[in-house]
């Protein structure tokens, strides 16, 4: 139940994002004196509209989007008469920057507001966290109960007698490699007497052996336990920064330029990641790392709200309301950074034109930009349906 919840709500957000994206381009039109004839969220037949003013506002079947409907946003469109002096493209440059920017400047408003509600009610997480198989608090080995509650003990525990140290970085086991702590564990808990980890500490590679003792252990699914190679180690984590509601202002800009950083990184990946994704559809292992559409990012949404983990999910959602804001920076149309760069183009060959004399230029025709357009909306499409393959069938498990 939690999980459907949690999926619909997601998924509501979504929604909610693209909405004030929407919005974030009609109320800067409004506010500069342009016509929004519709604004409507989704796509396809209409289930109902009303109109308040001169715009339409609705809602349609497919809550695959929104648009907002300005009049005059190039040369091409129709215009009635009492239209033309408030059409989009007739307008300074300057409004049309910022109707343009508007939607996304709203989503990334939206996530810095998200931020600042996780960084008040569940803490900034520390983004630079150490590599995964990094050795964090060590212990004696304690039993384990069938609920996953431990017993006491006392004494070091074998990865304390070994001599592992707090902040090495195992990077092999009996010279298998390992990546992440998953790994580490399961080939852990399979050792039957002494085994060597191989560590990275400051700078120099060591060879530990360590021997491990046996210990019941119980999955998490309440499922049987069974007896399995322990040392007595855990994962080392920074914990995340709780903030008062004036401190987690200046808290969660900081936090929103690192994830800035972060999503255009990502952005610049994408291309490379086409090959994961259909190596993922294929049947091979998923790379965490790689993108997700709306319905995996939805499902995992789900998951983080059936396990209460309500900070995730927060993070995910500002997350991607950066990553739109970012992705729609993108120069290329019909991607609100196209628009932008022709409005762009336009300033400066008409500038240079006034430095020879010249009277302005015609606007740009989008009609010879339609080959490049529709090579972005079939690319996009492309990729889209790609990353909703590798979501339905091998998604991203964030938890074991």
């Amino acid at each position: 139940m939690l999980f459907v919840l949690g999926f619909v709500l997601f998924a509501l957000g979504i929604t909610i994002s693209i909405a004030l994206h929407e919005c974030g381009h009609m109320w800067t039109a409004q506010a500069t004196g342009m016509k929004v004839r519709r604004y409507f969220i989704g796509f396809g037949p209409k289930v109902f509209s009303f109109r308040r003013g001169e715009t339409e506002y609705g809602l349609k079947w497919l809550p695959l989007g929104g648009f907002c409907d300005i009049a005059g946003m190039t040369a091409l469109d129709e215009l009635e008469p009492e239209e033309i002096d408030r059409a989009m493209y007739r307008q300074a440059t300057w409004k049309r920057l910022v109707v343009m920017s508007g939607g996304i400047g709203m989503n990334f408003l939206l996530g810095f507001l998200l931020i600042v509600v996780l960084a008040i009610g569940w803490g900034l997480p520390n983004l630079n966290q150490p590599p995964e198989t990094t050795i964090g608090a060590m212990s004696c080995v304690a039993p384990q109960n069938p609920d996953r509650t431990t017993g006491p003990c006392t004494g070091l525990g074998p990865a304390q007698r070994a001599g592992l140290q707090r902040g090495d970085v195992v990077t092999a086991i009996n010279g298998e490699s390992v990546e992440t702590w998953d790994e580490f564990q399961a080939l852990t808990q399979q050792q039957k007497g002494p085994f060597t980890y191989t560590v990275e500490r400051n700078e120099q590679t060591l060879n530990l052996e360590v021997v491990p003792e046996w210990a019941m252990r119980y999955p998490r699914d309440g499922g049987p336990g069974k007896e399995v190679g322990v040392v007595g180690v855990g994962q080392e984590f920074y914990p995340p920064a709780q903030y008062g509601v004036f401190a987690a202002i200046p808290a969660a800009a900081s936090f929103t330029g690192e994830m800035f950083i972060r999503t255009f990184q990502s952005l610049a990946q994408m291309p490379a990641k086409v090959v994961s994704l259909w190596d993922a559809v294929t049947g091979g292992e998923r790379d965490r790392e790689t993108p997700i559409s709306v319905y995996g990012a939805s499902k995992i949404g789900g998951e983080t709200a059936e396990r209460g983990y309500w900070n995730a999910f927060i993070l995910i959602l500002a997350s991607l309301n950066f990553f739109l804001g970012a992705f729609n920076i993108l120069p290329l149309l019909p991607l609100d950074g196209g628009h932008i760069a022709v409005v762009l183009y336009e300033k400066i060959r008409n500038t240079i034109r006034g430095w020879k004399g010249l009277a302005p230029g015609a606007p740009v025709d989008y009609l010879k930009l339609l080959p490049l357009t529709y090579v972005v909306v079939v690319a996009g499409g492309a990729y889209m349906l790609l990353t909703l393959a590798a979501d339905i069938v091998n998604p991203i498990q964030l938890f074991p």
